[in-house]
């Protein structure tokens, strides 16, 4: 392992694509060896510059973080890759541990805690700070929605009616209603209002 440690930042912001560059170069035991706006990007650039950490980004074009993480991780078992995100819904967190990531941090931590993430997980250490750590702890007790529940979890919160999601997913109203039904149960809520604000909020389905 290198004494430099080599950072690859994937971000589809290019104005916090180069604040983290200017953070990390900063450092005199680290550099940035590679700039991906998107997933795809982000294989590329890895095979291409072998980095010792990734900063990752969940949401983007094309490719998301989630999807670049497995394709990475199946490929390069010592791939140390770390989260960077705005989300912190506790479904965010755990597909992206559980793809491969090392480490979990928001982006509106401190320049000096990223800093500090960087080197743990150089280091072959995880990084998850305590109120990520939780709310993974809090994910581990939800029953898991099924992948048909999810599609339909995520046409209700584009609020499409039980006649069009059937429609849209080529199956019958009652098959439907039952998914729903089987929904609301396991995310607790009372009726689809509420299934979508808990869906939004822990990250299991997006607008």
């Amino acid at each position: 392992m290198s004494l430099v440690i080599r950072v690859l930042i994937v971000e589809d912001h290019a104005i916090v694509q180069q604040g983290l560059a200017a953070i990390i170069n900063e450092e005199s035991d680290m550099t940035v060896v590679g700039q991906a706006k998107d997933g795809i990007e982000a294989i590329a650039l890895f095979c291409q510059t072998q980095p010792d950490v990734t900063l990752m980004d969940l949401r983007m074009p094309q490719m998301g973080g989630v999807e670049a993480i497995s394709t990475i991780c199946a490929q390069f078992k010592a791939a140390r890759i770390m989260v960077l995100t705005t989300y912190d819904g506790d479904e965010d967190i755990y597909q992206g541990l559980r793809a491969g990531a090392k480490g979990y941090l928001l982006k509106d931590c401190r320049p000096c805690e990223l800093r500090t993430a960087i080197r743990t997980v150089h280091e072959g250490q995880q990084y998850i700070p305590p109120h990520v750590a939780a709310k993974l702890v809090q994910r581990m007790n939800h029953p898991e929605l099924s992948q048909r529940e999810l599609e339909v979890l995520q046409l209700v919160a584009q609020g499409m009616s039980n006649l069009e999601i059937a429609t849209a997913l080529n199956v019958s109203e009652s098959t439907v209603k039952s998914n729903i039904n089987r929904i609301l149960s396991k995310l607790g809520a009372k009726d689809r209002t509420q299934a979508t604000i808990i869906a939004l909020k822990r990250g299991i389905a997006s607008l």
